[in-house]
This record gives C-alpha cells, sequence and structure tokens, in this order.
C-alpha cells in the first residue's frame, strides 16, 4: 500500500477493482464505512456482485482479464476533457519531459521488440537527452514531444464505445465512474489478486497508477494505490525477498555477468550499494570486507535469460534438472494452478521435504485419488511445525506496518517454528562441510549465524535493523547506514525497527495522532523509516506548500530549514529544501525523481542517484499498459486481433502438459478466488470444524442464464472441464453474475473458489486442476483469473 489502512477514512471516492475487500480483508472496510459515513462514494468493479458490491453506491460487472480496456477508457476521457490535475503533473510528474524520438506503438507492439525472444529492448523508451545526460523538458504540456502529448495519443483509442465492447461495462456507467473519480478528490485506489492474477497483471497496476498521477491522488491522505496483501504475512514475505528476483529490501539479485560489486553498483545505483554492503554484512559478517568485495560473490547469482518462477520449478523436475525440494508454508497442491502438472513434477523428485501444521496435499501427493503409489519413488519426509499460536515473531501489514506477535500456546508435540528449523538445518550442513574447500560451499562457511535460543525471533529483527559495528548498537536509522562496511543491516528497509534498542514493533500508543489522519507515530512501526503515506512530498507543491492545508500531512519549515509534519517526510534528506534538486524529489526512488506516465529507463547522472536502466519501475512488455486479451479468451483482440496476447510471454513452455482451450471447445470463462470462511490452501481452515460447517466444500457459481441452458439447479453435481484436467463441484445458481454482451457475442463467467483439496477435515475436488498456469512476464503471477471451460450436468 502506498497509504495505509487507516487513511482510508481521508478518501472521498473508493475505486475497489480487483477486490472482494468486504469478505477477503474485511478490516478494510472498517476504514471505508467510516469514509462512507462522511460522504465518501465507493465504486466496485468485478466479474460477480459481492458483499462489496453490497456496500458500493456503483457496481460495475466486468468480464474477467479486460481491466486495462475500461481503466484506459477512463484515463482517455480524463485526457480528452482537460479533467486531470495540470499542476500536479507539472510539478510531480514527467509529462514535461520529451520523450524519446524512436517511441512508438503500432499493431499491439511498442518500439523495440524482437519476436525471436519475446523480448522488448527498452532504450527507445526514455528521453531526449541533454549535453549533461539530463532529460530535455518541454516548456507546456501542449508541446508534442512530451510525454504527456504521447500519452494523450497513446490513449486515445480506448473511447467508451471500445472499451465496452471489451470488457462489457456499458458506456453510461464507465462515463459514470469517470467522473464520480474526477469530482470526488483525493480518491484511493484498492485492489488484490483480482488484478495480479493475469498475464497483464504488472500492466493492470500500471493503470491505476497513471490514472491517480493524473488525478494528483498521490502522496496525499485519502489516496494512493493500495495492495491489501494476504493472511499469511505476504508483505513481510515479499519485503524479506521470498521471490525468485529480488534480496531483502527489493534489492536486485545479480545476474550471472555481475562479477563484482562494482559492475552491481553499476547497474543498480550507489545508493543502493550501500544497502547491498550492509546486507552483506549481515549475512557474512567479519568475513566481509572491502578486500574479497564484502563476500559479494559468495551470494547466489541467476541467468539473466532463465525463469526462476514456481513454475519453473516444477518444470525442471519435469526435466531432471531438480532433485529435491523443501517447501514451508505453501500447499503447491492445491494453490498451484494446472496440478497435473505440478503432481507430475513432485513425482519425479528423488526427495520432498514438507514442514506444516497439517498432513497437506503436497506431503501427501502420492495419496491423489486415482495415483499409484508404487509408481512414485520419491521420498518424502514431513516435519511438524509449529502455528502461529506458539511462537512469537513480527509481522508486516499491508500498510508496511511491522507489529510484533507474541505466543499465546506452548509448544505442543515435536512441533518446531520455522526458525528452530532453518536453524538446526543450517547447523548440520555447516557441520557436514567444514574442511571444505569448494566454492559452492563457502556461502555457508562464512556465513555469520550465531543465534541464541533465547528471543530467537527478536535476534533476527535486530539483525534486520542492523548494527553500528564501531559501537555494537542498534543503527537508529536508514540515513545511519555506511557503505564502508562498519555498519550492517540485513533489511534496509527496516532499519530504525529497533532504533535505540527498543523493539518499536511493539509500540502501543494509540491515542496520540497529530493532525488527526490516522498516522499514530507511536504506534508499532512503518518502513521505510516510520512513514506511513509513500511519496508524501507530493503532497506539497514546488515550494514546499501543502495543496490541501486542511489535509496536510508533511511540508516545508523554513524557519527550521527541514521538512516536517505529521508524517515521517519521503524526502531523500530532511535538510535540503525545495530550492535543492532532492527537495524535488517526490519520487525519489526513480531516476528522475517524477512519478511516471511513461515508465522508460533512465540514468540519472549524479553519483547519489544514479539508477540502472532495466528497473526501477520499467516493465518487460510496455512503457505504458495495453490491453491483451488473456492466453485462453472467448473473443478476439478487436484493437490488434494480429497480437492478441501479451507479446512478452512464451506459453506452451511444455506443450504436453501446458495445453491452451479454444472457445470452440471451451466457451465460458472461469474466475477463481478465496472465501473469508478458508484462506488460502485451506491447510488448517479445512481442519476447523466450524469453518468447515460454515462452507464444507467447493462449489461453482453460475449465473441464471447459463444454468437454464444445462438445465442445471442449485445443489446439483456439475462436472467443470478445461483442456488441463477436470472437478465435479456442486452448483450455486445465481443472480450474481450476469450475461455480458463482448464484441457482439453472448459471454458467460462462472465462478469457483481454489481452497480444497484431498487431504484434512474437509476434501473436496481442487479448482487448480482446470486452471492454467500462464504468467505474468514481470512477475510469473498466473491467470488464475481468467481461463476458459466446459461444463454439464452429471
Amino acid at each position: 500500500m502506498t497509504n495505509h489502512w487507516l487513511d482510508l477514512k481521508n478518501a472521498k471516492v473508493f475505486l475497489i477493482q480487483g477486490s472482494n475487500a468486504a469478505e477477503n480483508h474485511p478490516m478494510s472496510m472498517k476504514w471505508v464505512m467510516r469514509a462512507k459515513e462522511q460522504g465518501a462514494k465507493v465504486i466496485h468493479v468485478d466479474p460477480r456482485f459481492t458483499r462489496t458490491s453490497k456496500v458500493a453506491d456503483i457496481f460495475a460487472q466486468i468480464r474477467a482479464g479486460s481491466d486495462i480496456a475500461f481503466l484506459n477508457a477512463i484515463i482517455n476521457y480524463i485526457l480528452e476533457n482537460d479533467l486531470y490535475d495540470e499542476q500536479f503533473i507539472k510539478d510531480h510528474t514527467n509529462g514535461l519531459l520529451i520523450a524519446n524520438e524512436d517511441l512508438a506503438f503500432d499493431n499491439g507492439l511498442f518500439s523495440g521488440y524482437n519476436q525471436g525472444s519475446y523480448s522488448y529492448d527498452t532504450s527507445s523508451w526514455g528521453y531526449e537527452l541533454d549535453e549533461e545526460r539530463k532529460p530535455q523538458k518541454a516548456d507546456s504540456l501542449n508541446d508534442s514531444r512530451c510525454v504527456f502529448s504521447k500519452i494523450k495519443g497513446f490513449f486515445k483509442r480506448y473511447d467508451f464505445k471500445t472499451a465496452s465492447d471489451i470488457c462489457g461495462v456499458p458506456e453510461e456507467t464507465i462515463k459514470l465512474i469517470a467522473d464520480t473519480l474526477v469530482e470526488n478528490r483525493p480518491g484511493t485506489i484498492m485492489y488484490a489478486l483480482g488484478m495480479t492474477q493475469h498475464t497483464v497483471g504488472a500492466q493492470n497496476i500500471r493503470s491505476f497508477g497513471v490514472l491517480q498521477l493524473l488525478l494528483g491522488n498521490v502522496g496525499k491522505p485519502g489516496s494512493g494505490v493500495n495492495a491489501l496483501r494476504g493472511e499469511p504475512n505476504v508483505q513481510g514475505a515479499t519485503d524479506m525477498a521470498c521471490l525468485f528476483h529480488i534480496l531483502p529490501g527489493y534489492l536486485a539479485t545479480p545476474n550471472h555477468d555481475v562479477v563484482d560489486l562494482d559492475t552491481w553498483t553499476s547497474r543498480t545505483g550507489t545508493f543502493r550499494r550501500t544497502f547491498m554492503v550492509n546486507l552483506l554484512k549481515a549475512w557474512f559478517g567479519e568475513n566481509a570486507t572491502p578486500e574479497n568485495d564484502f563476500g559479494f560473490n559468495w551470494i547466489m547469482k541467476k541467468n539473466a535469460a532463465a525463469n526462476y518462477s514456481i513454475f519453473r520449478i516444477f518444470e525442471t523436475a519435469i526435466e531432471d534438472q531438480m532433485k529435491m525440494l523443501y517447501i514451508m508454508g505453501q500447499n503447491p497442491m492445491v494453490t498451484s494452478p494446472n496440478l497435473k502438472l505440478v503432481h507430475e513434477a513432485l513425482s519425479k523428485m528423488e526427495m520432498l521435504v514438507c514442514a506444516d501444521l497439517f498432513m497437506t496435499e503436497t506431503a501427501a501427493f502420492w495419496e491423489k485419488p486415482g495415483v499409484d503409489p508404487s509408481t512414485i519413488d520419491t521420498e518424502v519426509i514431513f516435519l511438524p511445525a509449529q502455528s502461529f499460536l506458539e511462537k512469537e515473531g513480527s509481522l508486516s501489514n499491508s500498510g508496511r506496518l511491522v507489529q510484533w506477535r507474541y505466543s499465546t500456546l506452548n509448544q505442543v508435540g515435536e512441533a518446531k517454528s520455522d526458525l528452530e528449523m532453518i536453524d538446526l538445518i543450517f547447523r548440520k550442513v555447516r557441520e557436514l562441510l567444514q574442511g571444505s574447500r569448494a566454492e559452492k560451499d563457502q556461502p555457508i562457511l562464512n556465513a555469520k549465524w550465531n543465534y541464541s535460543n533465547n528471543h530467537f525471533a527478536e535476534q533476527v529483527l535486530k539483525e534486520l535493523n542492523g548494527y553500528d559495528i564501531t559501537t555494537g548498537q542498534p543503527v537508529a536509522g536508514i540515513g545511519a547506514l555506511r557503505a564502508d562496511g562498519t555498519t550492517s543491516s540485513g533489511n534496509w528497509l527496516y532499519a530504525g525497527v529497533f532504533a535505540n534498542n527498543e523493539n518499536l514493533s511493539k509500540r502501543s500508543d494509540n491515542e496520540n495522532d497529530p493532525g488527526g489522519l490516522g498516522i499514530y507515530p507511536g504506534f508499532r512501526w512503518c518502513w521505510p523509516g516510520n512513514i506511513h503515506v509513500l511519496y508524501n512530498r507530493a503532497s506539497c507543491d514546488k515550494d514546499g506548500k501543502p495543496y490541501d492545508e486542511s489535509k496536510k500531512i508533511v511540508w516545508w519549515d523554513s524557519i527550521l530549514g527541514r521538512w516536517t509534519g505529521y508524517d515521517g517526510p519521503d524526502v531523500p534528506n530532511a535538510t535540503h529544501g525545495p530550492d535543492t534538486p532532492n527537495g524535488q524529489r517526490a519520487f525519489r526512488m526513480s531516476g528522475e525523481g517524477l512519478g511516471r506516465l511513461i515508465a522508460g529507463p533512465y540514468q540519472d547522472p549524479q553519483a547519489d542517484t544514479v539508477l540502472p536502466r532495466d528497473s526501477s519501475g520499467v516493465l518487460v512488455d510496455g512503457p505504458m499498459p495495453e490491453f491483451y486479451e488473456p492466453v485462453e479468451s472467448p473473443t478476439t483482440n478487436i484493437l490488434h486481433p494480429e497480437v492478441p496476447i501479451n507479446p512478452c510471454l512464451k506459453y506452451p513452455r511444455l506443450p504436453s502438459l501446458q495445453e491452451i482451450g479454444t472457445v470452440e471447445d471451451y466457451p465460458y470463462v472461469l474466475c477463481t478466488s478465496s472465501l473469508a470462511e478458508h484462506w488460502c490452501a485451506g491447510t488448517v481452515t479445512r481442519n476447523v470444524p466450524w469453518l468447515n460447517e460454515l462452507v464444507k466444500e467447493t462449489f461453482i457459481e453460475i449465473p441464471k442464464s447459463l444454468a437454464a441452458k444445462h438445465n442445471i439447479e442449485n445443489g446439483d453435481e456439475v462436472l467443470v472441464w478445461s483442456a488441463r484436467g477436470e472437478v465435479q463441484a456442486k452448483a450455486m445458481v445465481t443472480h450474481r453474475i450476469k450475461t455480458l454482451m463482448i464484441n457482439g457475442k453472448e459471454v458467460e463467467t462462472v465462478w469457483m473458489p481454489y481452497n480444497w483439496g484431498y487431504k484434512g477435515l474437509s476434501q473436496a475436488a481442487s479448482t487448480n486442476m482446470v486452471t492454467i498456469d500462464a504468467g505474468d512476464p514481470n512477475t510469473w503471477i498466473q491467470e488464475t483469473k481468467a481461463c476458459l471451460i466446459n461444463l454439464r450436468k452429471v
């Protein structure tokens, strides 16, 4: 979230899209309703009517997978009718910068596309530079060369009729939503996996970003683009690099051709070098020295051309490249798409280790109905894990608030915490490697690993915060980190959570709220630097004066000579005023210090702000969000039929296990998601009897019109199949999904939860037997919100 949970009360309008917040993030609705009581409008855009729709002032049913067409039409309307915040665009976006003259878009492809590699050369997406390598700047937004003019031309194709034909939302409803957003500012956007689980998921969110920048809805109370993260500490997990392409604190994992720290620095920036050195000192301690590049070559490298996502993990097992898999906190035999492929992969490995509270479908994959266990040679080891009630530690919520959670139960049986298991395994592996001179063993042998059993989790949080090695005391914050090896920090974002040797994630001051904005700076601790609203410098004009004095959050105090306010100022240096370059960098993590209406590569020539050409918001599939159909679509792409799907997507990768269905054989759109009653794979919740009483099995929600075609009534057994597999489930015939008119043709959508499998107290069909494992080429999240199926009454 750019903002935070309590800040939702400050919004005048909500666009909730790709989220059923009332059911899946119910605490968010407390603050939405607080704002609604003050007159705020709620807009809900979703493929079906849900509990969130019930509280909305405007509901729009949209075809799954068509969000960009809908959002781009709103953007075009704002541009065509001069409804944007002109001053904000000039002050805080790249709208006035002159775009590279070679930037082009034609018939579904941006300039620089290489068909053979499914990739773009992004060099034409940047700017025209002057002699000092700075972007040239136009005098007016009307200059045909500037970014603002370029986006006006790009989005012009998205008129209301075209968007309606693609997404199914009536033209008048799109206009009503656009007008409601324009007339009620500040406004916020809330989204979840409904926007990300697509092959254009990252570009879906880019549409949000462009929309909010145009409206001036960034950095202010009640504004922002707010991701609603999942129950299993998803925000904390990504902060700590539980993703394949990053290190803790979202630092780039070096590619195979990055031979030393200087090379990494040249690609990622000297200020990020400080964070990397501190990470290396946290990992390798006194073994990380300037002479050995702080142990840089002890960390993992990745092949720049390879895909290391969960999809490729299982595919490499099928290709006999992976022999062992250790799984913690995940149950891919329920949650991963295309379960036929997942099962095939698990069956080919030599060893599988699963740590969990209950015996999961993954740990017992060989018990899958219809499988002969004697044909599977995989050795499976199950490690009993403690529940969240048995262990303490920190979690980070969607608003980046780091909160300490205490244990409430004693250890049950032989179950151990995740930390204990990792510690025991690491120590044993290091013992077995003693004396080894093999290069591959040096990271283990040189690691700093000196945890004790007392207050284990707090030791880890201290390590994340980091130390001043010269004094042995925890660092006070990000500004205290140095690049010379005299400080350490396991995650620079968390530097400051243990300032003054106090665990600030335990603070409980819920009374002191200066400004009345819901910030409560003494309650827990928010990364980075206890900043609750990211980019809050953009709440002020170029002179540092708040645009809205009644909702001011930070400002420049000329008497004190520093940025101050009710929140921590999100600026490079609090003493650098509006008359300095740093004082104008409202978006300090981008090279140009501005919000990007076009996201292209740029390297600032200043040594302390240099950023890479291949990251910092540059997506691999385009500098502006373009609509592409899902891999399995019920219709053609009317904007560019020759390039119907994301051109950077290579799929299938294993054709025999990744079949693609066509609308002729699979005429209906399937959208999947979770339930309020069951979390994720249901590993815990399906072993809770009273939750099973509420929802005891999977089901398929079928619109009345489609049910009538197949003579299906409530409670009937229905067979659902795709090109990849089939499941059987009971029917829930509903008014909550309507037939949509798409490109002149009726399109039907069905919905299923994915939370079931063949283990636990409640057992039922796994919906992911039928879903598709095509993924967004930026994140490799799966397209489980839009694939094709067929069905019939059993």
